[in-house]
């Protein structure tokens, strides 16, 4: 009787072990429990072993020591990315960037095995693909107080990698292994949208999701309007059928959001600004920190759900909008590099908040903000999501670097931007820019001092340049790329990155008392620097009382100074 019992309980049993044992970590633990490292890697090796539809690779080292990793699920097991784009388009997601926001960590290892066995119904025309953990040297660095605002889960990794770089900053200075490694993967998967999760700081609201989208004026064209007018609506809106309300990212710390607030400016140290200049599409979840961890994870599953579902629909127009875009960025037209926010136009967003108010801290005896839960409210604030051009440059047919600046040769290989090598010394009518100022961070900012306010001088001439220096045509894909690291006045440009801070040191100086003979001769010999120097001082009463900065001024403009200092060595051609 006992062995026919167990007989008949048996297919029950391995039923039961089938199951649990796609079980996730969190969803073995309270619900207020996130995945280690291992266990991640370890739970997409088992989804890899077990079904023929996903795929997990190495791909590239980390400042860690330890690679990256994509995780592919492809229902028709195809995982050549050349072929998927024939007919299909590609999801990228991004986890662990911050790895004490793991939302996405484990919310994406549920969708990869609900997917795989069949409980949601497996996408006809998308592709995933998912970096599990993106910072892995500081999900190692596990803890559970580095989060000192954040409701769970128990424990999590650190904001910075094993190089302490934030890696959400990397994206263009390319300072960690981390970084390179990512750009590689970027460009072998070329995603048609992309998104990376995280969760929020800030403000308190009734909100358990808020999202950064890509700014659809940086975006631009056809695509842009369509990722505002249509795509990031309609995902919204699924999401709210399925009870989950949501809002624009909130970037306000100290102050009440109802009195309104801007759309977040993702430049291209970010990764949906980085992503944009790929022409792709790209959101970041928001979940809030105070909420608690079920609930958040709950919403980045519904929110990559909402946007698969999407992709499904319309990957068509999706691809055909992203081919078309670069066809906004032709060698004539006008680019913006900065941007500033237009007031005239005004959203108005209802918006779920709590009443806030000041009252007296028990800690400071200060005035301190204080949201009350008990007092939810439901009101119509100020939202302001238009940009308006603030510094435009004429987008040239190429670019010119000569072969020394190899540093910046390699970042420009590595994200997949085709460059060609002179085969013989030739002479080019270019446009040279002279850097005429710029102010510098006073405390160090991810490994760098960065430059800001930047100001040029632009001149047309004649250079020659030498067998090996490399040409770059704008146009090609990366066409965004080119103006935002090569035009010294965009945000992010590897001149305020301080890649080019050589030219700003002058190298060769002179003696005063030496020099006194030699800029009377000049003087002399000259006599429209003569009156040039006479009416500087004239009009400059500290030039007229300093012989230090009138004798300097005199070798600037004489063939003794060094004209490389602050000239700028990425040349413009125009035609």
């Amino acid at each position: 009787m006992k062995k026919l019992l167990l007989l008949l309980l048996l297919p029950t049993v391995m039923f039961a072990q089938k199951k649990d044992k796609y079980a996730t970590p969190y969803e073995k633990g309270n619900g207020n429990q996130t995945a280690t490292y291992q266990e991640v890697i370890a739970y997409f090796k088992l989804l890899d072993t077990d079904f023929e539809s996903i795929q997990i690779l190495p791909m590239g080292v980390t400042d860690s020591g330890e690679p990256l990793h994509i995780v592919i699920y492809n229902p028709d097991k195809n995982f050549n990315f050349a072929e998927i784009h024939k007919n299909k388009a590609v999801l990228l997601i991004n986890n662990g960037i911050h790895p004490g926001e793991p939302d996405g960590i484990d919310a994406t290892m549920m969708l990869y095995r609900d997917l795989a066995t069949g409980k949601i119904v497996a996408p006809k025309n998308t592709v995933l693909v998912n970096i599990p953990v993106y910072n892995i040297g500081g999900m190692l660095n596990r803890n559970s107080h580095t989060r000192a605002n954040q409701n769970g889960p128990e424990a999590y990794g650190f904001r910075g990698n094993a190089r302490n770089f934030d890696l959400n900053r990397d994206f263009v200075k390319n300072d960690t292994k981390d970084a390179r490694s990512f750009a590689e993967i970027f460009h072998k998967v070329n995603p048609d949208i992309f998104i990376d999760n995280h969760v929020s700081n800030g403000a308190d609201y009734q909100y358990t999701f808020t999202y950064i989208a890509t700014h659809h004026q940086k975006l631009g064209g056809n695509l842009g309007t369509y990722f505002k007018d249509d795509m990031m609506p309609e995902i919204l809106a699924g999401l709210k059928a399925k009870g989950i309300e949501s809002t624009p990212y909130i970037n306000i710390h100290d102050e009440k959001p109802d009195g309104g607030f801007e759309q977040f400016m993702d430049y291209p140290r970010y990764s949906t600004g980085y992503a944009a200049m790929f022409d792709v599409p790209g959101s970041m979840p928001e979940t809030h920190m105070l909420k608690d961890y079920t609930s958040r994870v709950k919403a980045t599953y519904a929110y990559i759900q909402q946007s698969l579902d999407f992709i499904e629909k319309n990957y068509t127009t999706i691809k055909e909008l992203r081919a078309a875009n670069n066809d906004n960025y032709l060698p004539g037209n006008k680019y913006t590099l900065q941007w500033a926010i237009d007031s005239t136009q005004v959203t108005l967003l209802p918006f779920l908040g709590y009443e806030g108010s000041y009252i007296t801290s028990n800690v400071t005896g200060q005035q301190r903000l204080f949201y009350d839960r008990k007092k939810p409210f439901n009101k119509v604030v100020k939202y302001y999501q238009h940009y308006t051009p603030a510094l435009e440059v004429t987008i040239p047919k190429a670019y010119i670097i000569p072969k020394q600046w190899w540093t910046v040769i390699e970042l420009l290989k590595l994200n997949n931007i085709q460059i060609q090598a002179l085969e013989k010394d030739t002479e080019f009518e270019v446009e040279s820019y002279r850097i005429t100022d710029y102010k510098t961070a006073k405390s160090p900012y991810e490994g760098h001092y960065p430059h800001n306010s930047t100001s040029v001088k632009t001149t047309t001439r004649k250079v020659m340049f030498t067998k090996g220096d490399f040409v770059i045509d704008t146009q090609q894909p990366g066409v965004k790329y080119l103006l935002e690291t090569l035009e010294p006045q965009a945000t992010d440009s590897y001149f305020n990155w301080n890649f080019f801070d050589a030219i700003l040191q002058q190298k060769e100086y002179f003696s005063a008392y030496v020099f006194e003979d030699t800029a009377a001769k000049l003087l002399k010999d000259n006599a429209k620097l003569k009156a040039e120097f006479d009416v500087k001082k004239q009009q400059d009463k500290d030039f007229d009382k300093s012989a230090e900065a009138q004798l300097d001024w005199i070798y600037q403009h004489s063939v003794y100074y060094e004209k490389s200092h602050m000239e700028y060595t990425v040349y413009r051609l125009m035609k």
